[in-house]
């Protein structure tokens, strides 16, 4: 009898282990085809999220078979974070998406069968992904790093300039550059298009020193 019930005991236990498998694929899908995809159009990245979350989920259920548990597999959770964000520079809300591949993968690895907390936890991550990067929050906010071709050391008459030239209320500006011998100043600039701009605002005229567009400035789009 015994010899008849431990083939019934493994095979049970495969159809568990594959049950949270196919738990896990289809939530990374959701993740990666149904919202990161569908949103920001980067296939590179897709593929990094679908590897990083099957890539942990095949440790992650190796290690809870083992004396080792779950201790090495968040040690292994933190080694790929670092690795990852290391090996190239991604936008904030892309490490989000990492972040949620990873922590679904490492939670269907570490579940021995499908369990409802499991299944909660992981449809609560693709939750918060959809509400948090959903283009309707905040959609007017922009960041941007912009490149001026004119020094401004005082803040208010940057400020001005940079709604004058963006069109939009200025919430925030940080110098993260201010060359007084080329007359060129590099800022991280927070703003909102679409809201009335502060009364220090000034069109684009003349400035001593700068060109009758107050400079050309050069955009780049950090964030949405």
């Amino acid at each position: 009898m015994d010899i008849v019930a431990l083939p019934i005991v493994h095979l049970e236990d495969t159809m568990l282990q594959a049950a949270i498998i196919l738990i896990d694929l289809l939530f990374i899908s959701l993740l990666t085809f149904g919202l990161y995809f569908p949103r920001h159009r980067r296939r590179d990245l897709v593929v990094a999220y679908l590897i990083v979350n099957v890539g942990v989920l095949a440790v992650a259920q190796v290690l809870a078979s083992s004396t080792v548990g779950v201790g090495l597999g968040l040690g292994l959770f933190g080694v790929l974070s670092i690795i990852r964000l290391r090996s190239s520079e991604i936008e904030q809300h892309e490490v989000a998406y990492y972040f949620a591949a990873l922590a679904m993968g490492l939670l269907a690895g570490l579940s021995a069968e499908p369990t409802v907390l499991t299944v909660v936890l992981m449809a609560l991550i693709v939750a918060v992904v959809y509400f948090g990067d959903n283009p309707r929050l905040f959609r007017r906010y922009r960041q941007q790093t912009v490149v001026l071709d004119a020094a401004f050391a005082d803040e208010s008459a940057l400020i001005a300039h940079l709604e004058g030239l963006l069109g939009a209320r200025v919430h925030g500006v940080h110098v993260r550059t201010l060359d007084l011998v080329n007359d060129t100043t590099l800022v991280d600039v927070r703003y909102q298009v679409g809201a009335p701009r502060s009364s220090r605002a000034e069109p684009l005229v003349a400035r001593t020193g700068a060109t009758a567009a107050g400079g050309t400035a050069v955009l780049q789009e950090t964030g949405r």
